[in-house]
């Protein structure tokens, strides 16, 4: 049966059976796939998205208000903004230059910082699986295990990929999964928690079922959440699941083909893994242009303010009258996203470092300069499932018509 036959299959017998809530064999088929995926031994906890499975991680290990919580920079905003849900801080660390994660370095450095100026130990460690590319885990943990801090991975666009053959998200104490519409398999929103063990499923599961007391009546002792996947989502992510496989094959032989035909461009780098432990699904492929390189119509690059918001985002963006912000993509790189952008192509700018962003402006941040010059230079090309070899073609075309030699 097709992945649309099977995804077809699950939600109607969620409805033929009534199980059309957040519960329910589909739920329980999608974890018990997962948990197979993954292995180790770890359990998993399926969610409504990969920022309540960061939030309910991080509230697993105790973090609380007055804490400090060490992440990433160079990172979406969801792998921050649940440690401030929490009442906790953010302390952002940049990324080293060669798989673009967390500097291992900066990162000890950052911890003993903070026991220094503070007194206290941070709470938890929450690295990142950027654009799919592992980070050397081993390294990681070392340090972690050596000052005693929990690390929730956050590894929402890693799935598939590993760390010396072993998935991300299974070294930490919790590992993050997100399945939402642009990520390598989709429940159309959703993500989910890996767990190390029964204790620990049946905690965050407690706390994602809004807490309740074993009791006839609603007993409720501890602030819960309705975090818990629907049944219908998790039957879109149980036909998904017979694909995953070819949509990292497709994922990798996109990134080839963009690696082949940029090899020998002046200007242009592709991102790859440092070496064969870095195992990536290459979620989405990435590029570094030269500064120095020129784009045809550059020149008119933050001319006008983007309505709306670049990236298919959904729900409402609050428009801006202003052309630039302290730390913005080159004029090459946007002039470049406009160029592909009015041949039909979506590209998009890296993420911006989240100690460049006004609303954490505040929050300790200890950094090198390398997730800014990301940032500047960088741009992700079209990768998805429906990405074909001759869109690959065709963008690699558009990309060689804008540059001036």
């Amino acid at each position: 049966m097709s992945e649309a036959g099977l995804e077809q299959k699950y939600i109607q017998e969620a409805f033929d059976t009534n199980w059309v809530v957040p519960l329910g064999p589909n739920v329980n088929g999608f974890e018990k796939d997962l948990e197979n995926f993954v292995g180790e031994g770890k359990r998993v906890v399926a969610l409504n998205s990969g920022t309540a499975a960061v939030h309910l991680s991080l509230l697993a290990c105790g973090v609380g208000p007055g804490d400090e919580v060490l992440t990433q920079t160079f990172t979406f905003c969801a792998s921050a903004h649940p440690i401030t849900y929490l009442g906790a801080t953010p302390v952002f660390v940049d990324s080293e230059d060669s798989s673009w994660n967390i500097d291992i370095n900066l990162l000890e450095h950052a911890i003993e910082d903070r026991i220094r100026l503070t007194g206290r130990t941070p709470k938890a460690i929450v690295p990142v699986t950027l654009y799919g590319m592992p980070y050397d885990i081993d390294a990681l943990m070392e340090v972690a295990d050596r000052y005693g801090i929990p690390v929730v991975e956050d590894a929402a666009e890693g799935l598939g990929s590993r760390w010396k053959g072993r998935a991300m998200g299974t070294f930490g104490r919790y590992g993050v999964l997100s399945f939402n519409g642009n990520k390598m398999i989709t429940t159309s929103g959703g993500g989910a928690i890996v767990c190390p063990d029964d204790e620990s499923w049946e905690r965050i599961m407690w706390y994602a079922t809004q807490a309740r007391e074993s009791y006839p009546y609603y007993q409720h002792e501890a602030i819960g959440y309705n975090y818990r996947m629907s049944n219908i989502c998790a039957g879109i992510g149980r036909g998904q699941m017979s694909v995953l496989q070819e949509h990292l094959d497709h994922h990798r032989h996109v990134q080839e083909l963009y690696r082949e035909a940029f090899a020998g461009a002046d200007g242009i780098e592709v991102h790859k893994a440092p070496d064969p432990r870095y195992n990536s699904n290459y979620w989405l492929c990435t590029i570094l242009l030269d500064e120095k390189l020129h784009v045809k119509g550059q020149e008119h690059a933050y001319e006008e303010t983007v309505k709306g918001a670049v990236g298919g985002a959904g729900g409402v963006v609050h428009n801006t009258s202003r052309l630039h912000t302290d730390c913005e993509p080159n004029a090459n790189v946007e002039g470049l996203r406009i160029w592909l952008k009015e041949r039909g192509i979506e590209a998009r700018p890296l993420w911006k470092p989240m100690h460049k962003q006004p609303v954490y402006k505040q929050a300790p941040a200890y950094t090198n300069g390398i997730s800014e010059n990301l940032f500047r230079r960088g741009m992700c090309l079209p990768s998805g499932p429906c990405v074909t070899d001759d869109d690959v073609h065709y963008i690699i075309e558009s990309i060689k018509e804008a540059l001036i030699c």
